[in-house]
Order: structure tokens, then C-alpha cells, then sequence
């Protein structure tokens, strides 16, 4: 089982002066979870390399057992400084593909047109995608075989309005992901902030938040066992 894991390459949130990147525990959970399960997993990002990382993210409010074995793990923290380049990517390599969160990936991912193809391809190839909190909003672009967005019609969930006003954000994102999601016409519910809350339609799998990263993973691990993939 081999799996394609995409992060964020964007490190500022917006016009404040301070940064952002991708959140630890929706890579970190994950991780472990796909690692234990076999997985042979492959860190990418547009820029390649060390992806930013949304320093929050690693505040002692914000660890978690796995965050904490991620940063004290020579091998994870050597795969996490030497993503590859997205551009460079093959489909056809991976059983299935997992986007990580973070404020990061709404300015990046969201507009990138690799990761826009990767998700389309990866669909179309009948693989399953994965995205976590703030990553469903990648979906914004990507379009199904018909031309028309991915998610319309799906049932899908992500970051909620509430939960983004929580952080004290919602006038610095690009756009708020639960409001996108509607507006594409998506199928959009949630569960309550903060808590793990996981939706499946086909071979799409989205977290509502990082409390749902280790949930998305292990869905899509029962996916990818459904499908005979181990």
C-alpha cells in the first residue's frame, strides 16, 4: 500500500506578519496510523522540501502523543525535510492520496493546478482521496468528469465558520472552507467544533477538524481494504 501524502508550502497568514503552515496533528495521526497499517508513505508539497509548519500547531495546548513521537522521530522528521516536488508526482505510484490541514493549503493547495490535477487524476483513476480540516477547501477547483465542481452533489465536510471564527480568523482566510464548500454545492454537514466528525462519499473522504485526522485515515484505511489494497 503505498500512499501520497500533500502538504502546504505557504508559511504566512495573509497580510498579519505572522506565520502559518500545516498542523501537526493532521500529518502526525495520520501518519502513525498509515505506518502501522504497512503503508509506504510519501511526503509532497509544491515547493518541495521542508513544508512550513504552523508553529501553533506545536504549543503544548496544541500536542498530542503523536505530535510529540513525530518531532522525536529521526526517520518521520527526515521524510518531513525532504518532501518531493508536487510537479513531479506520479499518479499511477499511489493507492491513494492524503491532504493534511493548516491555514497554509487555502492560499497554496487551493489554487495550485498539480494538486488541482492530482486530485482529478487520482479520481478518475478510481483511488481514493483524503483531505482534514482546512484541506477539503483544496477541492474549490478540482472538477469531476463532467466539468462541473467535484463536490457538487457530494457529501463532504471541513472547518467550520464557527470553529474558524474560534481561532479568531475568519477575516484573514482567503475564504472560509464551510461557506466554499456550499457555494460549489456540496452536501455540506458538520458535526460539533471540535470534535472528530468524518464524511465518506465514494472514494472521497473529508475531517471536519484536527480531531478528525486520525478518523479520515482510518477510513481510508477500511477503503482501501474494501477495495482488497493492504
Amino acid at each position: 500500500m503505498k500512499v501520497l501524502v500533500v502538504l502546504t508550502s505557504h508559511d504566512q497568514l495573509g497580510d498579519t506578519g505572522r506565520p502559518t503552515g500545516f498542523w501537526l496533528e493532521e500529518l502526525a495521526a495520520p501518519y502513525y496510523r498509515l505506518k502501522a497499517a504497512g503503508a509506504q508513505i510519501t511526503l509532497a508539497s509544491p515547493k518541495g522540501g521542508q513544508p512550513p509548519l504552523d508553529p501553533k500547531s506545536n504549543e503544548p495546548a496544541s500536542q498530542t502523543d503523536d505530535t510529540r513521537r513525530f518531532e522525536a522521530d529521526p526517520e518521520a522528521t527526515a521524510a518531513l525535510a525532504k518532501t518531493e516536488v508536487l510537479s513531479t508526482v506520479a499518479v499511477g505510484d499511489y493507492d491513494a492520496v492524503f491532504y493534511p490541514g493548516g491555514h497554509g493549503p487555502l492560499w497554496d493547495l487551493a489554487e495550485d493546478r498539480d494538486s488541482i490535477a492530482l486530485i482529478q487524476d487520482t479520481l478518475r483513476a478510481d483511488r481514493p482521496v483524503a483531505l482534514v480540516c482546512h484541506a477539503p477547501g483544496v477541492l474549490r477547483h478540482v472538477a469531476g468528469p463532467d466539468g462541473t465542481p467535484l463536490v457538487a452533489g457530494r457529501d463532504v465536510t471541513g472547518f467550520t465558520n464557527s470553529e474558524e471564527v474560534g481561532v479568531g480568523l475568519e477575516k484573514v482566510v482567503p475564504f472560509l472552507v464551510e461557506d466554499e464548500l456550499k457555494a460549489k454545492g456540496g452536501n455540506y454537514s458538520k458535526g460539533e467544533d471540535w470534535a472528530p466528525y468524518v464524511v465518506r462519499d465514494g472514494l472521497l473522504i473529508t475531517g471536519q477538524n484536527p480531531a478528525s485526522s486520525a478518523p479520515a485515515a482510518d477510513a481510508l484505511l477500511a477503503l482501501l481494504a474494501e477495495r482488497g489494497v493492504a
